[in-house]
């Protein structure tokens, strides 16, 4: 079942996003993603995991596609899988290549630009957002 995000122009498959246990197989994602009308723009981006206080999404960029200046209310972290990218905080830049990955506290305003083709994966972890077993464990911890 492939979807359309109207304002993004993102298509893709949902699947599932909250599970115990997921596993992808990153190729086949990257491939899709690259095959997408969205590709031809400048990037595209899958949502793999998406929980209330934690999200992994698969971003593609074209050589030269860009990720306009934004920032996030969660920590960070962006590993480059294919290419190299070019990640830009205030007036300091660094360039990621494949197997390299940073963090990034929350606010910090950034920009990213594909240096090649590439593709990374976001991961996002929002701080004091509720999850399923913290409840639990809360509770178990203080009878």
């Amino acid at each position: 079942m492939g979807t359309q995000d109207a304002q993004t122009g993102r298509e893709h498959d949902v699947g599932i996003l909250s599970a115990p246990i997921l596993t992808f197989d990153l190729d086949k994602e990257i491939q899709q993603l690259r095959s997408e009308g969205r590709w031809q723009s400048g990037h595209t981006a899958k949502t793999l995991v998406k929980f209330p206080n934690f999200r992994v999404v698969l971003i593609t960029m074209k050589t030269g596609g860009r990720l306009e200046k934004h920032r996030t209310e969660g920590r960070i972290s962006v590993q480059t899988l294919t290419g190299r990218i070019s990640f830009r905080i205030a007036d300091q830049s660094m360039d990621l290549s494949a197997g390299q990955m940073l963090t990034l506290e929350r606010e910090i305003p950034h920009d990213i630009e594909a240096v090649t083709d590439s593709a990374f994966l976001l991961t996002i972890a929002w701080p004091g957002a509720p999850t399923a077993s913290s409840t639990s464990v809360t509770e178990e911890s203080t009878s």
